[in-house]
Formats: structure tokens, sequence, C-alpha cells
């Protein structure tokens, strides 16, 4: 079968992420939460290294219950800086814990996150080439969700994290996932 370039065949759990979620429209709050989070942790790395952590930061992060994280107290805070399993960025995981409280109001506001962020493509999935690393669309999310005062989420972790989440279908043009 062929794949996006970027997928390394020798990594099943890249494999994995490939053929069944990476691109796959999602619309369930705890994944898109998740993701957001991921995708904040790679500013600076590559998702292959945090694909290799998923499992670590999903135990260290309370399942990535955004209800939980965003009452984080500094003991919380303390412990994850300790934990090697994670990436032990303070400033990250301080935005962590500030985007699930941001989470949490845009839902209040929303309905649902879900209904904020596909809002943007009237809940439309994009076709992209798989060559870009940003947009329109993610210069816009990035800037409305910096407004509402998330932190690492510029425009380029914002293209990755629609990509992710299916909002953007950018497997290239050879891929067999392509649509």
């Amino acid at each position: 079968m062929n794949r996006c370039k970027w997928c390394n065949l020798n990594n099943q759990l890249y494999v994995n992420y490939h053929d069944f979620e990476w691109g796959i429209p999602s619309h369930d709050e705890s994944y898109l939460f998740e993701l957001l989070v991921l995708e904040s942790f790679q500013a600076g790395l590559s998702w292959e290294c945090i694909l290799n952590k998923r499992e670590a930061f999903r135990q260290a992060f309370d399942n990535f219950d955004y209800r939980k994280i965003a009452k984080y107290s500094q003991n919380k805070i303390d412990e994850l800086l300790q934990n090697k399993q994670i990436i032990r960025n303070r400033l990250k995981i301080a935005a962590a814990i500030n985007n699930a409280q941001v989470f949490i109001q845009i839902q209040e506001e929303y309905g649902s996150f879900d209904k904020y962020i596909w809002s943007f493509t009237d809940r439309k999935t994009i076709m992209g080439n798989g060559t870009n690393a940003s947009s329109p669309l993610s210069d816009a999310i990035s800037k409305n969700l910096k407004k509402y005062g998330m932190k690492f989420v510029g425009t380029t972790i914002i293209y990755s994290y629609l990509q992710a989440i299916g909002v953007i279908n950018d497997h290239e043009d050879n891929c067999a996932l392509k649509n």
C-alpha cells in the first residue's frame, strides 16, 4: 500500500497512526483535546517522538481528561516535570493546563469544541495535497484560539492539528488513503 512519504514504515505506531487516525474526521471531544495537547508538545520536536511517548502522556495527563487537567495543582505540575517518560517542558505543561481551561470555555460558548473547530469549514473536510505547513484557515483558527487565551497554538501547530483531526485531508496524492 502506498502511504505518505513522511510515514516511517519501520515504526508500527506511526503506520497505525497514518492508516487509522491521521486525516480521518473526528468529532470526539476527548480525542480533539488529546491531539491539541500532543500537537502543542510537538513544537520543536518530531511527531514520531510524540507518538512514541503517547501512552506515557496518557498516563501522566489522566487520559487527557481536560476537566481534571484544568484543575492541576502545583504538586501535579511538579510531578509532571519529574516524569522522564514525557516531554518535561514547563511552558508546554502550563499551556496544557491553560488550554484545558480555555477548551472548557469554548465548549460552554459553542456547546462543544467540535462545533467550534468544525464551524470554520461549515463541517466540511478541506482537501489538501500534503505540501503545506500552514494556510489561511490555520492562520484564522490560530488567531482566534490565541484571542481566547490558548498557548502553543501557532499557525503551523494548528495546521498540523487540523490535519490530525481530519479537518484537512492532506494525504499525499499518491497515498492510498487520499480520498
